[in-house]
């Protein structure tokens, strides 16, 4: 299936119907009064989280959506039948905006999580509803009331704990493979991975985190060189970046300090809130640094990258050292999902009900 992360769709909710102008007319009743129902309810535009979904392809080539209008009124205080509603199943992440005013209606963070996106109409009044003891006989009624029309922009952020970085062929997809059940696709050749991978990492019974791999960044990516700034919105709701750097790349002319730099560059000029994130360094490639050296060549890049966070020394294809980091990252995740649910204290002078 095709990855699709971002669609514009157009949606109306069902128009309410008309009311109706009707009399009662039957044999020994002269005056028989008003009997003319109320419109039905237009149809509403739901969406829902549907945690079997991870792209928006569905809405890429079906972009109008529209509920039914509600029945017009009958007599015999017959009231319309309502219009039939319309569910549109999201992937969950998914963030609702107003196409026109850039403002963010909504956001599908849950699974299973239902919203209104676009309300019916209210159904008009009939006759019945104006009759009184100075208006025995109304003609009256009022038609049905528009239902709510939009044009949203859909976005697919993925929610994922851990978002991977790096240069093409810096071994982030041998990494996922290595360590979840992802199985993305792997080749000796740069832009492999075309889009977004997800992977659950199992550390023990009910332990477990998600790691998101995004295809490979370059020098330029903030404005849009290469194929990674398509997809950087799908660290932003991560926890933690692992930033993966091929400690020995097959090219000697390659710095792989230099590649570092200007990933983290690139990072900052997108976005200076997941700049800010908490951030890891992850040396990959290990196998293929023979022993003797691999310490002097870790020391050396360190203080070169100037690096003063957490260092991983791996090897994503034989595994070495990606069990200290499973861990490692369980650990901070777990503390992150502790911070977010403590409870806030309130100072207790402010603790009541606010003023009217």
């Amino acid at each position: 299936m095709k990855f699709v992360d971002e669609a514009f769709i157009d949606i109306g909710a069902g128009d309410g119907g008309n009311g109706c102008v009707s009399f009662r007319h039957e044999k020994y009743k002269e005056f028989g009064g008003p009997n003319g129902g109320d419109g039905g309810r237009g149809g509403h535009v739901f969406a829902v989280a549907d945690p079997n979904l991870n792209t928006l392809v569905d809405f890429r080539y079906s972009r109008r959506h529209e509920a039914k209008r509600g029945e017009h009124g009958m007599g015999s205080d017959m009231f319309g039948a309502a219009g039939a509603d319309i569910t549109l199943k999201m992937p969950v992440g998914t963030i609702i905006t107003d196409a026109e005013t850039g403002e963010v209606l909504y956001e599908l963070l849950n699974p299973g999580e239902v919203i209104t996106i676009a309300k019916g109409g209210d159904g008009g009044f009939g006759n019945m509803r104006f009759k009184s003891a100075i208006n025995r006989a109304p003609r009256q009624k009022t038609p049905g009331w528009p239902g709510e029309k939009k044009n949203l922009k859909l976005e697919l952020k993925v929610l994922a704990d851990v978002g991977l970085l790096g240069m093409p062929n810096a071994g982030k997809s041998t990494f996922i493979t290595a360590v979840s059940n992802a199985r993305p696709k792997i080749a000796d050749y740069p832009f492999t991975t075309l889009h977004p991978n997800l992977g659950v990492v199992r550390v023990g019974p009910e332990q477990s985190f998600v790691v998101a791999d995004i295809p490979g960044l370059i020098e330029g990516a903030s404005e849009g060189a290469g194929l990674g700034h398509q997809f950087l919105r799908h660290l932003q709701r991560t926890r933690l970046l692992l930033h993966i750097v091929d400690l020995a790349p097959f090219d000697d002319a390659v710095d792989p300090v230099a590649q570092a730099k200007a990933i983290v560059n690139e990072l900052k000029k997108y976005d200076q809130q997941l700049y800010n994130k908490p951030r890891w360094l992850v040396l990959n490639k290990l196998d293929m640094v023979p022993t003797e050296e691999r310490e002097a060549r870790v020391k050396d890049f360190v203080k070169r990258f100037k690096w003063k966070g957490p260092v991983f020394e791996i090897s994503a294809l034989t595994r070495e050292g990606c069990e200290p980091l499973i861990h490692a990252i369980f650990r901070h995740v777990q503390s992150e999902q502790r911070i977010e649910n403590e409870p806030v204290e309130v100072d207790p002078r402010f603790a009541g009900d606010a003023p009217a």
